[in-house]
């Protein structure tokens, strides 16, 4: 699979989303649920691939709600870059 992801610039984010995607969000149970078609996972994909570019600074962010991306009564959803604070870093062991 390949996914075309744009270059972040200082501008903002150019978010570009998969044609008929579904994301929906809640939180239940104290669980955060983010339940999103084919084509609502690749957008979601894209637009963190988009945030984790080196150009990217540290805390930028972006907003998903109800009102610009999500359906309708979902939670809104916010992604955001860490500092990348070694100390909390995982390994791809799990």
């Amino acid at each position: 699979m390949y996914i075309d992801v744009p270059q972040y610039n200082k501008d903002g984010f150019k978010f570009m989303w998969e044609d008929g995607y579904i994301i929906q969000c809640s939180i239940e149970g104290g669980s955060t649920i983010i339940k999103a078609n084919s084509q609502g996972l690749i957008s979601l994909a894209r637009h963190m691939l988009e945030l984790s570019q080196e150009t990217v600074p540290p805390n930028q962010h972006f907003h998903l709600d109800m009102y610009n991306s999500l359906e309708d009564n979902s939670t809104e959803l916010i992604i955001v870059k860490s500092s990348g604070d070694s100390n909390q870093k995982k390994t791809g062991d799990g």
